[in-house]
């Protein structure tokens, strides 16, 4: 048992360093932007530099992804990224910093779903469950003990103390990932990159799509539950909005409900992680997708801070479960050959979808009401999941199995 689970856990290990550094990346920025600026807008520019890259990336680093080595892809852009954060804390607030955070965006859009396939590959598919539950206890955690650790750091130092901390914490998880074993036995150097290029990009366009053609019925369960992801990222742009002006919420109370929040998924992740070889993965997406909206509705209709922070923490405790079910059905319904370029040029679609609903709700706040802005976001997201559970369950259906079984479809 120690020796199946001496890979997983190194690469747990290295995933949970990199998420506390991420988090403790996060603040630094923010708080360094605000100082320097005084001005609001140049923090939320920072947010829309993530999904801005992502769609830059996303066109074409599947198709990298999927021809390259990608353990020794992910030790590089680790290594990268940490260099390029300590260019952030050497520079002066200007617009190239603006443009080097935008690279570090990029880079991190190509790793996700490179290590996403690499686990694929290291993780026996008896185990994948049970890693995927482990993996969000550890980024559970790490909600909770990076923003801990960002505030120790601001005691002893500066923010830019904190960005040095996490350039390391980038190097600890490369070097971490040195010790993991090479699946794909060719270098980087050697690997299928001399073919990357922009017919080969087009090719993939084209074998994405006859794919999702041919597996309509998985590609749609994997888009409702990526629109559903969506909504909670518009829908979570207004939070401190709507606690503040909505809710009338003190900044020590908004901070207090959201770490009940995070407890929600630490105790989701626990529960989970314990049970993850006894529930059905699409079990967890669909019912974890509609307690997940559910929370967001009892959140966007509450009055009060008692019933605001009841919907955060029963929506954070069902995500805990959603997100494990849709990690183990993306390993399970596509093949590893491809997860590179669906994962990438599916990610294209929902940052478009995530800035036109980002948009689309701040507008709503701002001409309408920040409390129908948010009740019509979860309302949306209801639907969604909705949609999404009737979806699993006709694709579990014994007459949707036979037809998959049987290469009918």
């Amino acid at each position: 048992m120690m020796n199946k689970w001496k890979y997983p856990a190194i690469l747990l290990t290295g995933i949970g360093i990199a998420n506390i550094g991420d988090w403790i990346y996060l603040i630094a920025l923010n708080l360094i932007v605000l100082n320097e600026t005084q001005s609001p807008m140049a923090v939320v520019l920072l947010y829309l530099l993530k999904p801005a890259a992502g769609m830059v990336v996303n066109a074409w680093s599947g198709s990298l992804i999927d021809r390259v080595n990608k353990r020794n892809l992910m030790i590089i852009l680790d290594f990268s990224r940490a260099v390029s954060i300590i260019v952030v804390v050497l520079m002066p607030m200007s617009i190239a910093m603006y443009a080097v955070v935008f690279f570090i965006n990029m880079m991190s859009a190509v790793f996700h779903p490179a290590s996403r396939t690499y686990m694929i590959q290291l993780i026996p598919k008896a185990s994948r469950q049970r890693f995927n539950a482990l993996k969000g206890l550890i980024g559970s955690g790490a909600f909770i003990m990076g923003p801990a650790v960002a505030g120790l750091l601001f005691q002893l130092g500066t923010p830019h103390l904190s960005l040095f901390v996490t350039a390391a914490a980038l190097c600890g998880s490369g070097l971490i990932t040195l010790l993991l074993p090479n699946l794909e036995r060719e270098a980087l150097a050697d690997a299928d990159i001399g073919r990357f290029s922009l017919s080969a990009v087009r090719e993939d366009w084209k074998l994405v799509s006859t794919y999702t053609k041919r597996h309509a019925s998985i590609m749609l369960i994997y888009f409702l539950f990526s629109c559903l992801l969506v909504m909670t990222a518009a829908v979570d742009s207004l939070e401190a909005a709507f606690s503040k002006q909505v809710l009338h919420l003190s900044d020590s109370t908004y901070g207090y409900m959201v770490s009940i929040a995070g407890a929600g998924f630490i105790l989701g992740s626990i529960v989970n992680t314990a049970f993850a070889h006894r529930l059905s993965y699409m079990k967890l997406m669909g019912g974890g997708g509609v307690a997940v909206a559910a929370g967001y509705l009892l959140y966007a209709s509450s009055d009060t801070m008692v019933w605001a922070a009841t919907g955060f923490a029963f929506l954070s405790f069902a995500l805990a479960f959603a997100s494990t079910g849709f990690e183990t059905f993306f390993q399970e319904k596509i093949p590893v050959k491809m997860m590179g370029r669906i994962a990438s040029i599916y990610g294209l679609a929902e940052g478009a979808l995530v800035l036109i609903m980002t948009i689309s709700i701040g507008i709503g706040a701002e001409f309408v009401s920040i409390r129908w802005a948010v009740c019509a976001g979860a309302i949306i997201m209801l639907i969604t999941s909705i949609l999404l559970l009737l979806s699993i369950r006709r694709e579990s259906s014994p007459a949707t199995y036979e037809i998959h079984r049987t290469g009918i479809e």
